[in-house]
């Protein structure tokens, strides 16, 4: 079996609903480009606030997927 490479790239997707769904998002979006992803890690949530009041939930995510020359 050859060695294989991985790439990780960052993402941050954005909801209004949930951090699950801005995770989601991030990685629905990475789907539609990129082949072969094989792991993704939120890394870190955040809120985006105005007012006092949640506006949007944020997951940084970080997606791995199989490097071809």
């Amino acid at each position: 079996m050859p060695d294989s490479v991985y790439k990780i790239i960052e993402l941050v997707g954005t909801s209004t609903d949930s951090w699950e769904a801005a995770a989601k998002a991030a990685v629905v979006k990475a789907a539609k480009t990129l082949r072969d992803l094989r792991i993704a890690e939120v890394s870190q949530l955040d809120l985006s606030l105005e007012d006092g009041k949640i506006v949007a939930y944020r997951a940084k995510v970080k997606l791995s997927f199989k490097y071809e020359d």
